[in-house]
């Protein structure tokens, strides 16, 4: 087993890793990016739609409505990073150095030329076709059509791949991280069954959320929660982990696809997010009787915050069979041709409306960083939907999770940047007993996925919750019993979910009040005082 070195290994590579791994190399550093994915469709930030949401000429406005959309959860002073810095983080990488083509006005101007010979910034009126999405005052979101993800995603890939000081290293995983008396020193490494430390100056985790926890997501199969996993049995902190944010729009009919190495989930067979974008140009939301419902149950119906969205639907699928988004108002086609043509593709013809339910989307909580997405052990960073920065609270304002990818990856890159790699003894990976039985990994899957999706899930009760952590603690027990003798993927990446699993039931156990993406059903009243 030869060790390999490096200033900084930034494990993951959505916008969030290639922004640290940019910025990091900007700084001289050698990096690393090891990453799971192996085209660039098998990272989170590939698959996002709407867009990228910027301050424009009111960071403000844009700070008041994550605030509000958080329900007044998130941290003032992480929101203000955000807000102060999405113009110029914009600027400097789409636009600047990946020249990433933002869809344009109707007139097809183009955005002026700053003083250095590159798109104006963000700010600017003109040019620019700003979207705007559920709880959003302003328009102000960038967007690529509905795939404002790869637009940006494949060229970044493409920037760092020909980049000297950055290797990205595919079809890597991280097992563990390598770590002494509160400090990390890197991560065990596999690749094609082979076990390697990588010792780091500096560790950047940047692996997404959790979307293989539930039997229906928006993210990518895989989306393991290996980064929380790793990073909360090292002994860092974590919070929010109790803020599952659900999609109100997704289409119930396309294969989530596998995970840790399944041939089948067994989940809720396909689905496809169908933008907020698109009740932002006017969709609007009808139940099994053909009747618009969400005037009835917030002032800014269809754009209403996600959490209120997707409870409302789930009410109106439960009371009249059925919730399809009607796109009738606006000239769906012309305006979203990759969702007209995932509809085509999935044979869902959008003129009769698009059948939706909530699935699992974003986790707002994830390993706890400051500004600069440091974490509480020594040289780990976090940056992403693995991180808690606090921006969110209880619930995500739409089209801020590219954003916040990019300015705390940029961050977290460049303060990584300057750490001299150290050599300690790595921890010992046994692999000393037989493989593990035929689909044990699938069949652990299923029964996470069951309790998380049946009492974890967008509405949980005391009860329901009490329950899911007697469940998770004793799959969480079998799962460490493995462990102690194999070394597989997907046996860590079992070992990750269900930590994470554990984390969030935890969490909610423990938060006895009902704000935004966390909604409680039949909780015992408060005691007067």
């Amino acid at each position: 087993m030869t060790a390999r070195t490096t200033d900084v290994l930034v494990v993951g590579s959505g916008i969030a890793g290639c922004a640290a791994a940019l910025a990091a190399a900007r700084e001289g550093a050698e990096v690393t990016v090891a990453s799971k994915a192996t085209r660039p469709e098998d990272a989170s930030s590939w698959w996002a739609q709407g867009g990228i949401a910027v301050s424009r000429d009111d960071p403000e406005r844009f700070k008041r409505d994550i605030l509000d959309a958080s329900d007044d959860t998130a941290d003032p002073e992480a929101v203000d990073v955000l807000v102060e810095n999405a113009n110029d983080a914009v600027e400097d990488v789409l636009l600047g150095t990946l020249d990433v083509r933002f869809d344009r006005t109707a007139s097809g101007e183009e955005p002026a030329a700053s003083t250095d010979g590159h798109a104006a910034g963000p700010s600017t009126r003109e040019g620019f076709d700003f979207g705007r999405e559920a709880a959003h005052s302003d328009d102000r979101i960038l967007h690529v059509d509905a795939s404002t993800g790869e637009a940006i995603h494949v060229p970044f890939l493409n920037h760092l791949d020909a980049h000297e000081s950055v290797e990205i290293r595919e079809d890597t995983a991280a097992l563990e991280l390598i770590r002494h008396e509160g400090r990390v020193y890197g991560a065990m490494l596999e690749r094609g069954g082979e076990v390697v430390p990588t010792f780091a100056g500096a560790t950047v985790l940047a692996t997404g959320g959790v979307g293989d926890l539930y039997p229906g997501s928006t993210n990518p199969a895989g989306t393991t929660a290996d980064g929380i996993g790793m990073a909360a049995l090292a002994g860092a902190d974590v919070a929010d982990m109790e803020y599952v944010q659900f999609h109100p729009t997704v289409y119930t009919g396309a294969a989530h696809g596998a995970a840790a190495g399944e041939e089948d989930t067994g989940g809720d067979g396909g689905q496809f997010l169908v933008s907020e974008a698109v009740r932002g140009e006017g969709a609007v939301l009808r139940n099994g009787d053909g009747e618009r419902f969400m005037p009835g149950y917030h002032e800014a119906a269809e754009l209403a915050p996600r959490d209120v969205v997707a409870r409302a639907v789930t009410a109106e699928r439960e009371a009249t069979g059925e919730v399809r988004l009607d796109v009738s108002p606006l000239a769906f086609a012309e305006s979203f041709p990759d969702l007209a043509a995932l509809c085509a593709d999935n044979g869902v013809d959008y003129a009769d409306g698009i059948p939706v339910a909530p699935a699992e989307h974003f986790l707002c909580g994830g390993v706890t960083v400051d500004d600069c997405g440091r974490s509480s052990l020594e040289a780990l960073y976090a940056v992403g939907e693995t991180a808690c920065t606090g921006v969110h609270g209880a619930n995500r304002l739409a089209s801020t999770s590219l954003l916040e990818g990019l300015v705390w990856g940029l961050r977290a890159g460049a303060d990584a940047a300057g750490r001299e790699p150290t050599t300690v003894e790595p921890p010992e990976l046994r692999d000393r007993d037989p493989a593990l039985p035929e689909g044990f990994a699938r069949e652990k899957f299923h029964r996470l996925r069951r309790v998380m999706a049946g009492d974890v899930g967008l509405e949980r009760s005391p009860a329901d919750l009490k329950r899911a952590r007697s469940v998770l603690r004793r799959l969480k027990g079998e799962v460490d019993a493995y462990v102690r003798t194999r070394t597989s993927r997907s046996l860590y990446e079992l070992r990750h979910a269900v930590t994470a699993a554990l984390l969030i039931a935890r969490a909610a156990g423990e938060n006895d009040e009902s704000v935004g993406t966390h909604y409680l059903i039949d909780a015992p009243e408060a005691s007067a005082d």
